[in-house]
C-alpha cells in the first residue's frame, strides 16, 4: 500500500480522507483469513450488482461490513488510549493536519504552495471532473528584477 500511514498505525490516508487501519493485535493468520473473506464478499457485491439481485446485494454488503469489523476497520475503535475516532474524516480537520500538511511539503495547511488548488485535490465528489489549476505563491515584482 503507497498510502501514507499516520504516525501512530490507526489510519492511513486516501485523498485527503482518513481510513482506519485494521487492528494490529491480530494474528496474522486470523487477519489473511478475514482480508480473503472480505475480498470475496466485494466480489459478490459487484456480482450482485452486475446481476440486478437486491437479496444477493443486501447479503454480499452484510458480509462486507462483518469482515470489516472483525478486523477492527468498522465499529469500535481497537485502541484503548480514549483518542476519538476519526475514520473517514477529511485530514486537514483533525489533528493530523499538520503531520499530514509537513508530509505533502506544504508550508502551511492551505495546500497553496504551488499545489493542485484545493477544489482539484478534494473535490465534493471524487467522480466530478476537476479543473486542473496550479496556484503559485506569490512574489512581488519588485523581487523579480
Amino acid at each position: 500500500m503507497n498510502h501514507p500511514i499516520t504516525p501512530d498505525g490507526r489510519y492511513f490516508v486516501v485523498r485527503g480522507r482518513l481510513w482506519r487501519m485494521a487492528d494490529p493485535a491480530l494474528p496474522p493468520e486470523r487477519r489473511a483469513a478475514l482480508t480473503r473473506e472480505l475480498m470475496a464478499a466485494r466480489r459478490a457485491v459487484g456480482a450482485a450488482l452486475r446481476a440486478e439481485d437486491a437479496v444477493a446485494l443486501g447479503a454480499a454488503r452484510a458480509a462486507v461490513d462483518a469482515a470489516k469489523r472483525a478486523l477492527g476497520e468498522r465499529g469500535p475503535a481497537w485502541w484503548t488510549d480514549g483518542a476519538p475516532d476519526v475514520n473517514r474524516h477529511l485530514v486537514r480537520n483533525t489533528l493530523y493536519a499538520g503531520w499530514h500538511a509537513a508530509l505533502r511539503g506544504d508550508a502551511d495547511q492551505s495546500g497553496r504552495r504551488g499545489k493542485l488548488s484545493r477544489q482539484c485535490r478534494d473535490p465534493p465528489n471524487p467522480r466530478a471532473s476537476c479543473r486542473t489549476t496550479t496556484v503559485r505563491e506569490f512574489v512581488p515584482h519588485s523581487l523579480t528584477g
